[in-house]
């Protein structure tokens, strides 16, 4: 095992060096974490009443790939958090 010797470097100066280490390596990993949220899927009804719109209009979205369906025996889902990143904003002229 080997030995480290500190020279000149008091308890409280060792101690605040480690937490200041231990600080930006922790601030590191706040910038890049973004916590993962569980997706949540609508069904078709639920996407139709949530833009206002026919069952006809999410047809003809899918087959222009506006929306992206997901399915599981014979039911038709939708992300939301896809739904939301499809709508965009329009800009207005003054």
């Amino acid at each position: 095992m080997k030995t480290i010797q500190f020279i000149q470097v008091t308890p409280e100066q060792l101690q605040e060096a480690i937490l200041n280490g231990v600080k930006e390596q922790l601030d590191g990993l706040k910038a890049n974490f973004q916590a993962k949220e569980p997706n949540q899927y609508l069904t078709r009804n639920q996407v139709k009443e949530l833009l206002n719109v026919d069952l006809s209009t999410l047809y003809n979205w899918n087959r222009r790939k506006i929306l992206k369906p997901y399915g599981i025996g014979g039911r038709v889902y939708y992300k939301r958090s896809e739904i939301e990143a499809v709508i965009v904003e329009l800009k207005v002229k003054k």
